[in-house]
């Protein structure tokens, strides 16, 4: 579905660490804080009436996953795709059976998710492809500018013999990025739509933050990273939206070695399974594990390894940063400007690669009087 990854990173390890360095370098939040002024959804209304957030009714799921699109369209390679609806139409639609059949039966016949899946990964590979030739021109036309976007970054990142990464291979990590980025953060800013209609103290103490923040705004001024840094009630509320509803509900790992866990041995080679749930509602180290208690997370927080939705260790996830600053930015636009309620109260969820809600959540928006 991806591409060719798998067989590109055995033939190109070098490559692929080189990648990921610069993935890594990309995503520290001394890079990001210069895009949160420069967001096109970071505006006072006309892109998010775009997106459907200013109707009185809304389905947030559908919403928060055309917002975080567009934002990594504009992070990943200088694309304002929000204002161009065929720019979206042709990557969310594929985007969108990738992320259905990533998780299906691996069973390649027509009419399968998996089939489907593959079919949505030539098609955005396509569309990648001529993205990188026309950046590739940008870049030879405009040597002495170099833009902000990661691919710009991957295409001028080379090795010490002075070799650039294949353009398949980009294209296809690229849509690694994306699925790692998009279904994630969106699922996340989901779920903190959803307790904070079910929790009106906890909104009410977000709003309060929220709006001392927007009242140390100019009418022109955008949010900037030190507004981000004062957002630390709102974080927390965020964070543990991602304890009870992590968006990601694990990943596999495979055992380089025998090792023995809780009595079991897991032989070399083994492939292995972790869940975030394994610690995110164990009572041992979060109280009333069920309970939404945003003050979890005052202070020094959980223990270390115990609050994992962007995994832990050398291998966690470099866009951990990114997804705060998405989160945080369509909290306060979202806060600031409604309240509002559940149009179906028990509205069941399902779970694919995140937890989703089957009927998108749809929400009744009330605009704030003042």
């Amino acid at each position: 579905m991806i591409g060719e990854t798998m067989e590109y990173s055995k033939a190109a390890q070098r490559g692929t660490q080189r990648l990921r360095r610069v993935v890594i370098e990309f995503f520290k939040s001394e890079t990001l804080q210069h895009f949160i002024p420069d967001h096109g959804l970071n505006g006072k209304g006309t892109t998010w009436r775009q997106i459907g957030l200013l109707s009185k009714k809304s389905k947030v799921l559908p919403l928060s996953m055309k917002y975080t699109f567009a934002l990594a369209c504009k992070v990943v390679y200088e694309y304002q795709c929000i204002t161009d609806p065929n720019h979206v139409t042709r990557f969310a639609d594929p985007f969108h059976l990738i992320s259905k059949g990533i998780m299906s039966l691996p069973i390649n016949i027509p009419g399968t998710a998996y089939n489907r899946a593959i079919k949505g990964g030539k098609v955005i590979r396509q569309e990648l492809l001529a993205v990188i030739k026309q950046k590739k021109k940008e870049l030879s036309e405009n040597k002495g500018t170099v833009a902000g976007d990661l691919l710009t970054h991957m295409l001028l990142a080379s090795d010490e013999n002075g070799r650039v990464t294949n353009d398949m291979y980009i294209a296809s990590r690229f849509i690694g990025l994306l699925l790692a980025g998009h279904d994630t953060t969106s699922s996340a800013i989901t779920f903190v739509v959803k307790y904070l209609a079910e929790f009106p103290n906890v909104y009410s103490e977000v709003l309060k933050e929220q709006m001392e923040i927007a009242r140390s705004k100019g009418p022109k001024d955008l949010l900037n990273w030190d507004d981000i840094k004062k957002m630390k009630y709102s974080w927390n509320v965020a964070c543990e939206a991602m304890r009870l509803s992590p968006p990601s509900q694990g990943t596999y790992r495979e055992a380089i070695d025998d090792f023995t866990y809780i009595g079991f041995t897991i032989p070399k080679g083994w492939k292995t399974y972790w869940t975030p749930l394994s610690t995110h509602k164990n009572p041992k180290y979060f109280p009333d594990p069920e309970k939404f208690d945003p003050s979890r997370f005052e202070g020094n927080g959980p223990a270390p390894y115990t609050f994992v939705p962007f995994g832990g260790g050398p291998r966690v996830c470099p866009g951990r940063e990114y997804a705060r600053l998405e989160i945080l930015v369509f909290m306060h636009n979202v806060v600031t400007r409604f309240k509002w309620e559940k149009a179906i109260p028990d509205e069941k969820i399902t779970y694919n690669i995140s937890p989703i809600p089957v009927d998108g959540l749809p929400i009744y928006l009330k605009p704030h009087k003042n």
